[in-house]
């Protein structure tokens, strides 16, 4: 699959996102299931950075947030988020980015 195909917009021609640089991980949930994700940014937001990152998943694109911790050169850890207030406002945060980037 090309990088474009895996970007999820519904315009084949689209430059929302720059497909040539797109960086991707993999998801693995508790369950054991896998979801390879497109690195949208890292963000600060409240003293904290977090990272946002899109999946395709059953034919729609699916919006992660979590805590980002950097833990070496080109490493870093997600963190959970426990409390839905905080990720509510990190979610805010993010469409607020993309907003102003519009």
């Amino acid at each position: 699959m090309t990088e474009k195909e895996k970007c999820g917009c519904s315009d084949p021609n689209c430059d929302c996102h720059d497909h040539e640089e797109a960086d991707f991980i993999t998801l693995e949930f508790d369950d054991g299931e896998e979801i390879e994700c497109e690195i949208i940014g890292v963000f600060d937001f409240e003293g904290k950075e977090y990272i946002a990152l899109m999946a395709d998943e059953d034919e729609e694109s699916v919006l992660y947030i979590y805590g980002y911790k950097e833990v070496g050169d080109d490493e870093f850890e997600l963190v959970d988020i426990e409390d839905d207030d905080e990720y509510e406002r990190a979610l805010a945060e993010f469409d607020k980015l993309v907003a102003e980037e519009a």
